[in-house]
């Protein structure tokens, strides 16, 4: 399925295109879905906060009322007392019948600014001035909340409310109320559906004063970074830290008692009652998830209904541009109508393509078959040319007519061998330039190599391809060399005379003929200088160089010339 998109080069693919642009166009609904769900995500998180503080009021509702009924008492209790504080006996047995009608505190007491307590439920004549808990009565002095361990009345645990007692701003004492630890630990909590991992009270100066799992169990899930009394200002909200354990925790902290007493609940960030903030958090990978199926679905359509149907339109074209053949079948099933279009199309110019071709190589035909009965004609006219010329040669007076005569039949059968080769291979551009001189050779040597001469003919020739306009000047070239071999030709000594006739390629489209024969200087014979002039002409129409050497014995004559597979430029001679 990926075929039109997986390419060697993606960048410029329709598909990468499309879906560049496609997530250009989801781009804005995808912010504005993210910047949604973030909303959803931290309103749902501020729900799941406020339930901490629900459930965290829930679990500590006991303690909260006992230590609010506790502080309401002692408000009240204090406006009575400074009615009858100077009535030692009477406000002694006055707090009395309070502490014994509530059931819930061991001593109500009324402790006077110098530490004196001259009013209490279990009688008067203390003094606890001495004590930290009087102490941080009189730095504070607002309401408070402290925990003794060994209370001097009742002798076991406490848990003190004060309240202090001001008249016109000037601090005359503090009631004082004792509840026992022993009622905290017996109180029935609420059955929690996911308790937290510790429930405690503590109070301003960041003391714990109950914990339902106990002192050490609390203590091991406080924060580990600083100290309870950091953490007031925090009330009425959640935040995360980590406990002394090392252990990530969520607190909630809880104002029982604003100012006084507080309430924090620590839970596991496991917990489920968390787990709807999470999950709610998870929602902001959903933009994400929607853009790529939906860049998947595009691609999957774009892919399914036009790029496969391309490149299979590509594959026919490149099939009729090799072979020349029509695709076998259309496209057909849930093809777009424009791609069908686009197939028609290309079979209509396919079809004009291959009429046209085949009018053009009818015509080429046609004109082939022209060009070789002109060269037939040609041919046939030089041989009978030829003919008239032997029998002129017969006719003649001189041996130096003769001769002449003969030399210029030998030049015409040759451009009479030149076409015949043209019109008897199919390829009318290029001609077998070996086989060309190969036959012009045994031409000449057959009039002017009578036998029973002794001379010893080597011939070496390679398939050169010439341009046809190169083939008339190498034939007279070759015809004028071989021609002044023949003449000059001889034996020297014991030695019979050779002629050696080579054409090969030296390089890629370059060539190299060359005529070589042993010379008798004894016999040597003047000659009149045209066959040199003739050769030099010749050579300049093939566009090479020729070289003679002549030594003691033998005269070399080579040609290099360029055989170039494209058409060259011809220099006039």
């Amino acid at each position: 399925m990926t075929s039109g998109f997986l390419t060697t080069n993606v960048l410029r693919g329709l598909a990468f295109k499309v879906l560049l642009f496609l997530s250009l166009a989801l781009l804005p609904i995808g912010l504005i879905s993210v910047f949604q769900t973030r909303e959803i995500a931290d309103q749902n998180l501020a729900n799941s906060e406020l339930s901490l503080l629900a459930i965290t009021e829930q679990a500590s509702t006991q303690e909260s009322s006992m230590i609010q009924e506790a502080f309401g008492a002692a408000e009240a209790l204090a406006s009575v007392v400074n009615l009858i504080k100077r009535d030692s006996r009477s406000c002694s047995a006055f707090l009395r019948e309070y502490q014994q009608a509530s059931h819930l505190y061991t001593v109500v007491s009324y402790v006077m600014a110098s530490g004196e307590v001259n009013c209490a439920s279990s009688g008067s004549g203390l003094d606890i001035s001495e004590l930290g808990v009087f102490k941080a009565m009189m730095r504070s002095k607002t309401r408070m909340a402290h925990v003794m361990q060994d209370a001097p009345v009742s002798k076991e645990p406490i848990l003190i409310v004060t309240v202090p007692l001001f008249v016109e701003d000037e601090l005359l004492g503090f009631i004082n109320m004792s509840i026992p630890e022993k009622v905290f630990q017996s109180v029935k909590e609420p059955d929690l559906a996911n308790p937290p991992e510790a429930m405690l009270t503590f109070n301003s100066e960041g003391r714990i004063l109950t914990a339902e799992n106990g002192p050490a169990v609390a203590k091991e899930e406080l924060p580990s970074a600083s100290e309870l009394k950091w953490y007031i200002s925090q009330s009425g909200r959640v935040f995360r830290a980590t406990n002394n354990r090392g252990q990530n925790r969520v607190y909630a902290v809880l104002p029982i008692v604003p100012g006084a007493v507080y309430a924090m609940s620590v839970w596991s960030e496991d917990s489920p009652v968390l787990q709807a903030g999470t999950t709610t958090t998870l929602t902001l990978f959903l933009p994400t998830i929607m853009w790529i199926s939906s860049l998947i679905v595009a691609f999957w359509a774009l892919n399914r209904l036009v790029i496969r149907h391309i490149r299979k339109l590509g594959r026919q074209m490149r099939h009729f541009a090799l072979n020349r053949t029509l695709p076998r079948a259309p496209l057909g099933g849930f093809v777009p109508t424009e791609i069908v279009a686009m197939e028609e199309a290309f079979v209509g110019m396919a079809e004009s393509i291959l009429r046209d071709e085949a009018l053009l190589e009818d015509s080429l035909r046609q004109k082939n078959i022209l060009l070789k009965e002109v060269h037939h004609r040609v041919k046939n006219n030089l041989q009978l040319i030829s003919s008239i010329m032997n029998m002129q040669i017969r006719q003649a007076a001189t041996p130096d007519a003769k001769r002449v005569l003969q030399r210029l039949q030998d030049r015409i059968l040759g451009l009479a061998t030149v076409h015949k080769s043209l019109y008897q291979d199919d390829n009318l551009t290029r001609v077998d330039g070996g086989a060309l001189v190969h036959e012009i050779v045994n031409q000449l040597l057959s009039v002017g190599l009578p036998s029973g001469t002794g001379v010893q003919v080597v011939q070496e020739y390679e398939a050169i391809q010439l341009d046809p306009d190169d083939a008339a000047p190498l034939t007279l070239l070759v015809s004028e060399a071989l021609t002044n071999a023949l003449k000059y030709v001889g034996v020297s000594g014991n030695a019979p005379g050779k002629i050696e006739i080579r054409l090969s390629y030296i390089k890629p489209e370059m060539a190299l003929l060359v005529v070589k024969n042993t010379i008798a200087i004894e016999n040597a014979e003047e000659g009149t200088g045209l066959g040199m002039r003739l050769i030099n002409a010749f050579s300049r129409q093939l566009n090479g160089q020729f070289e003679v050497v002549e030594e003691d014995q033998s005269f070399s004559l080579s040609v290099e010339f360029p055989v170039p597979l494209r058409q060259k430029e011809v220099y006039d001679y």
